[in-house]
């Protein structure tokens, strides 16, 4: 179990990388969110975390980034009713007048989730019957800028529906993350996603992103999702 203060420092971490997509130094937790510790302290909390396994440093004298075990830790904390984020109301709104139960309307919502979520969105309807945009958003993110990542993308996509049909019926039903290492689509990314019934035949909604995704944000599009067929 984590310290309070370890905590606050490694969802912190979390939220400044998601935001800034550079490595987060110990001088900048102090002087932006005014911690009433020195550097020093700061900075030998952070090297705790990166003994843990929470977090580690790309190299000599950068800041740190997460690792797959901090966002499965921050991921975990989100499912408590306490720290959801809730999306806004214009949000709200414009997916309200999206969704209708049929299929242009289906696709069209995947299309704006896509952008809300600046990631790719795929819509398994049941086992043999997908729909997937918003792929286009993956290559515009910093960790897309190197041609091998370009390349295992690519390959990605050619097998987004063979890894799909492998992962659905094993998939258990409600809100989950499949994180870095986790993730069967790559261990670069992250896919939050719901599984869902509807009359009886089982549905898979879900956003595949960088490890770096917004994940209280992408938590509240599916849960949208879910509660449409609740």
């Amino acid at each position: 179990m984590l310290s309070d203060r370890k905590k606050f420092l490694l969802e912190t971490i979390i939220k400044e990388y998601v935001k800034t997509a550079t490595p987060v130094s110990s001088g900048m937790l102090v002087e932006k969110y005014k911690l009433a510790v020195s550097p020093a302290t700061v900075r030998n909390e952070m090297m705790e975390l990166e003994e843990e396994g929470y977090i580690h440093q790309p190299h000599t004298s950068a800041g740190r980034l997460p690792t797959g075990l901090a966002y499965e830790s921050f991921w975990q904390d989100l499912l408590t009713i306490k720290k959801r984020k809730e999306l806004k109301e214009a949000e709200i709104k414009i997916l309200e007048n999206l969704f209708k139960r049929e299929e242009a309307a289906y696709k069209q919502t995947a299309k704006t989730i896509a952008e809300l979520a600046n990631g790719a969105v795929f819509w398994a309807f049941h086992k043999n019957d997908l729909y997937y945009t918003g792929l286009a958003n993956l290559f515009v993110q910093p960790e897309f800028k190197q041609v091998n990542a370009v390349c295992d993308m690519s390959g990605i996509i050619d097998r987004l529906e063979e890894i799909i049909d492998d992962i659905f019926e094993g998939l258990k039903e409600g809100e989950q993350a499949m994180i870095g290492p986790k993730n069967p689509f790559g261990n670069f990314l992250s896919t939050v996603l719901v599984k869902y019934k509807d009359k009886g035949r089982s549905g898979l909604f879900g956003i595949i992103g960088p490890m770096r995704m917004d994940y209280g944000r992408n938590l509240a599009l599916v849960e949208f999702i879910k509660n449409k067929f609740a």
